[in-house]
Parts: C-alpha cells; sequence; structure tokens
C-alpha cells in the first residue's frame, strides 16, 4: 500500500511540475509545444522555415542576381551543373529567381494579411458588441466588398494607380478584413453577456478595454488559425496576379510571372514552369499544414 502511495503522490507532483511548466511557457513555449507535438505542424513548419531562409540568406546564396542573363544558355536552357534549374527564356537562372521571390512573396503576403487581421478584428468587435446600426452598417460594406471579384478589384485599382506592392497589399487588406471581420463578430456575439464581461462592465472599463482584453483573446484561438490559411490562400492570389501580368512590376522577380513568362514552352522546356510551380504549392502546403496543426493542437486542449 505504501508503494503505491507513493506512486501517486510521484505522479501527482509530476503532473503539477508539468502543467506548471506549461503555464510558465507562454506563447513562445506553446507555440513550439505544438510544432513538436504535431507531425503535420512539424512538416508543415519546416516548409515555412525553408523558404524564409531561402528569402533572408537569397543575397548570399543566390548563385546569379536574379535579373542577369545568360544568353550562351539559352541554347540549352534545361538544368546543368552552371544552372541547377535551367534558366528561364531571356537566360535568367531559375534557381536564383526563386529564391530572390520567396522574399518577394514572404514580404508582401504577411503584411497584407496582417493588415487584413488587424482591420477585421477590430471592425468584427465593434461590430459584435455594438450591435443595432453599427453593426448592420459594418455588414452590408463588407458584404459589398466580398461581392467584387477581387481580380477585378485589382485591375480597377492598377488602371488609376498603378501596379506595385503596396496596391496589392492595400487590396489583399481590404478585400480579406470582411472574411475575418465576420469570426471575430461570431465570437463576440457568443462572448460580450458571458460573466467576466458583465463584471468588467460593472468595474467601469472602458469599452475599448472590454472588447481588447476580455473579448479578444477568446478569439485568439481562430484567428492564428485562418492567419495562416489565409497566407496561403494569399500567396496563391499574389501567384495569379503575376500570371495575369498584372502582379509586381518588372524586374521584380515573381513566381507568378516566371509561370507566365515560360508557359508557352510547357512542352519542350517543361522545367521552367514546374520549378516555380513547386515553389508555389509547397509554401501554400505549408501554411495548410500549421494551421492544420494549430487547430488539432486548439482541440486536443
Amino acid at each position: 500500500m505504501n508503494d503505491i502511495a507513493r506512486d501517486i503522490e510521484a505522479n501527482a507532483g509530476l503532473t503539477l511540475d508539468v502543467a506548471a511548466k506549461a503555464k510558465r511557457s507562454g506563447p513562445v513555449g506553446r507555440a513550439w509545444t505544438v510544432l513538436t507535438v504535431s507531425p503535420i505542424a512539424t512538416f508543415g513548419g519546416a516548409i515555412v522555415v525553408f523558404w524564409c531562409a531561402c528569402a533572408l540568406m537569397a543575397p548570399w546564396l543566390a548563385p546569379y542576381s536574379p535579373t542577369a542573363q545568360d544568353l550562351e544558355a539559352m541554347a540549352d536552357s534545361a538544368p546543368s551543373a552552371k544552372h541547377l534549374l535551367g534558366v528561364d527564356p531571356i537566360g535568367r537562372d531559375i534557381l536564383s529567381r526563386i529564391m530572390w521571390g520567396a522574399s518577394t512573396v514572404l514580404t508582401v503576403a504577411p503584411i497584407a494579411v496582417l493588415g487584413a487581421a488587424i482591420l477585421g478584428t477590430l471592425l468584427g468587435l465593434l461590430s459584435g458588441y455594438r450591435g443595432g446600426l453599427i453593426d448592420s452598417l459594418i455588414m452590408r460594406i463588407g458584404d459589398t466588398i466580398l461581392a467584387f471579384p477581387v481580380i477585378i478589384l485589382y485591375l480597377i485599382v492598377i488602371v488609376k494607380f498603378g501596379a506595385s506592392a503596396l496596391m496589392i497589399i492595400a487590396i489583399i487588406t481590404v478585400t480579406k478584413a470582411p472574411i475575418i471581420a465576420r469570426i471575430v463578430r461570431g465570437v463576440t456575439l457568443d462572448v460580450k453577456n458571458r460573466d467576466y464581461v458583465a463584471a468588467a462592465r460593472m468595474r467601469g472599463e472602458s469599452t475599448l478595454y472590454i472588447m481588447l482584453a476580455e473579448i479578444l483573446p477568446q478569439a485568439r484561438g481562430p484567428l492564428i488559425v485562418d492567419f495562416f490559411l489565409r497566407l496561403g490562400y494569399t500567396t496563391i492570389l499574389i501567384g495569379v496576379l503575376g500570371f495575369l501580368g498584372v502582379g509586381l512590376p518588372p524586374p521584380n522577380p515573381d513566381w507568378g510571372s516566371m509561370i507566365k513568362e515560360a508557359y508557352g514552352r510547357i512542352y519542350d522546356a517543361p522545367h521552367m514552369t514546374l520549378f516555380p510551380s513547386i515553389a508555389v504549392s509547397s509554401l501554400v502546403i505549408g501554411f495548410n499544414f500549421l494551421a492544420t496543426g494549430i487547430r488539432e493542437a486548439a482541440l486536443d486542449d
């Protein structure tokens, strides 16, 4: 009996120790736990880290400038010892352009999605908490924006202001914010009448404090998952804009424009379109796997 009692005490002590460590770990520790415990999140995180490393190290690791041309290699554009992934139709090194293109995608996409998340979160909190006319007005404006196809809206904007990274960020921010606002509004409607929110009102807390400190933390999980999913969607959108020729202006290396420039040679030189396509697909898969792993971890909790 004494042995059993000692085992129970030891297990209880271990459980409390683990719980204490989890509590002390904070957001960084929880993120690391998700990445190491979930195989899907680990795989997705590895892909994203790989492309982030390519983006950061492109100035040093890329074998050539993304705009440098090798006219001699155009006669035989296939992968070789000199150009590991071959060259594009005008003799530029594909590997170098893919690495430099990673920095473009991983700069534009996170900034655009973060802007949409901030704007959508604020609008969703205000809409759900205030209700009434403000709620109806925000939701109807959001419905109107969502009714416009993003590509058409972007074409209208670039005709007026010209194509640039800033314009892509602005369009994505405005068109994705209503979707995020709906997510936050739903959480706000569910939470705003709970006891701890009522207690905050009785303490005389401001509306801003209640929305940001009492309600917003309850939407943290769905927002994090949506953030990574939306990064994947935005990566595809940037590629589509580049393929349609309305993305970042030359000579910026853009994965979508690389596919567009080479699609006419897809039969005699498939590597020109294959490698940029793999780059887009793998990064999207990485973001999606990260989102799936985080969602599974949240459900386990």
